[in-house]
């Protein structure tokens, strides 16, 4: 907290690369997502095949957050988001010069790893460079912030693609993916309190720390939140989103490439609110996470229950309420953060970003198969209906997810001491005047 208030500017300073960092894994993590029309024609694939590439993509990321956390907590910052850029662009330009399955798909791959060590590792920066009074809003700006990504890659890359083709646009994302390796790996630090506290450790108590982090009720609870919120608006930015506009609801691809810079723009405006929402109220983090899930629900039922096309208005909506996933999702990390000690922070948040990524590999990999079992999966073949179908398998993860959520913030209230106190803000004063010196040990 010291370092913040006796060097601002440089904190400052630090965060914004930090963030320009993280917009350009979005735009590495999205580039797939409006391409995905073009990939099925270039490596002749079918639906299953192609989301086999977010598939792998996403099970990488989410298989490598426990280990990048912990060795997030061992090397700092610098060293993995620098390492991630470099494996982003090695990934992509892999991409660019291939026509084959397999090398296209050890590209994905390679983002993928590359995007495990990039999210995280700002979270840490933000953690160590400034108090924790500002860290939850600061989380949510970050996590909004970084999706100018997916802007990038709904404009300029679709532009690219029209004018330039395949290989000139994935070959433009290596370059840059390489820039931002060199400039991060030049400029980004830790303060001199969190440096010092960077030391190796024994792969036992890696281990151990990693041990207690999952014990902690909170952690559990982050992990649930994150898993409950996040997929939906995920699954639909990253790559059933642009074709189940385009093919199934035939709204052109400048319709469907506003509606998913509507859902970025939007979740700019909810990420403040929430993040304000968590820094004040910590006790009902729970009740806009639940109320999320619940618009979410709603809108893709009304989605899918309508009769044809749905209307763009309704499209609209639905886009807005998925805006909100997102920003929901972060809302776990703010429990990691609280719940846990400095020296396992990394461990912890990389337990919680393992939910969203699980149940969006899972989503995007169940929606692909049921659009060929449904349509025979050739590119433009599969129908309205094979997409309603594909997009009801969402329901089973919200239902696992919201039974999972409610049950760990249970056990965090009866271990805190709060599901039976008649005066809860009482009981809050003194959960986060422990939260307080918890996190400033």
């Amino acid at each position: 907290m010291g370092a913040t208030q006796t060097t601002p500017r440089r904190a400052w300073l630090i965060l914004a690369l930090g963030i320009a960092a993280y917009v350009v894994a979005v735009f590495q993590r999205a580039s797939l997502g409006v391409a995905g029309v073009e990939a099925q024609r270039r490596f002749g694939i079918t639906a299953a095949v192609l989301s086999l590439f977010s598939v792998l993509q996403l099970g990488v990321y989410a298989g490598l957050q426990i280990p990048v956390g912990i060795l997030l907590d061992r090397v700092g910052s610098r060293r993995l988001v620098a390492a991630g850029a470099t494996l982003m662009g090695i990934g992509q330009a892999v991409l660019a010069t291939t026509h084959a399955v397999g090398p296209a798909v050890l590209g994905r791959v390679l983002v993928g790893a590359g995007d495990a060590m990039t999210f995280i590792s700002v979270l840490r920066l933000i953690t160590v460079w400034f108090p924790p009074p500002r860290v939850a809003l600061l989380t949510q700006m970050t996590g909004i912030l970084g999706q100018i990504g997916q802007i990038a890659a709904a404009y300029p890359l679709v532009a690219l693609l029209v004018h330039a083709g395949w290989g000139t646009s994935f070959l433009i994302a290596a370059f840059l993916g390489a820039g931002v390796a060199l400039v991060t790996g030049v400029g980004l630090r830790d303060p001199a309190h969190a440096a010092a506290r960077l030391r190796p450790v024994s792969g036992r108590e890696a281990l151990a720390r990693l041990t207690v982090a999952w014990r902690e009720p909170g952690t559990r609870l982050g992990l649930w939140t994150h898993f409950t919120t996040q997929f939906s608006g995920t699954v639909f930015a990253l790559l059933w989103g642009y074709p189940f506009l385009v093919v199934g609801e035939h709204r052109t691809p400048a319709q469907a490439g506003l509606l998913l810079t509507l859902l970025v723009l939007v979740s700019m405006l909810v990420g403040p609110a929430l993040g304000h929402l968590a820094a004040r109220w910590p006790f009902r983090r729970s009740v806009p996470v639940l109320a999320i899930v619940g618009a979410t629900v709603t809108a893709w039922t009304a989605v899918l229950a309508w009769p044809g096309r749905a209307p763009l208005a309704l499209l609209v909506v639905l886009v807005m309420v998925l805006a909100s996933n997102g920003p929901g999702s972060v809302m776990g990390f703010d429990y990691a953060r609280t719940e846990n000690h400095p020296e396992r922070i990394g461990s912890a948040t990389g337990i919680v970003n393992v939910g969203g990524f699980v149940a969006s590999l899972l989503t995007i990999a169940l929606i692909g198969i049921v659009l060929s079992l449904s349509s025979g999966g050739g590119a433009g073949s599969y129908t309205l209906a094979d997409f309603k179908l594909g997009f009801s398998v969402q329901y089973v993860f919200w239902t696992l997810g919201l039974v999972s959520l409610l049950r760990s913030r249970r056990r965090l209230r009866t271990a805190r001491g709060l599901a039976l106190d008649p005066f809860p803000h009482a009981v809050l004063r003194t959960w986060r005047g422990q939260a307080s010196r918890a996190r400033n040990q």
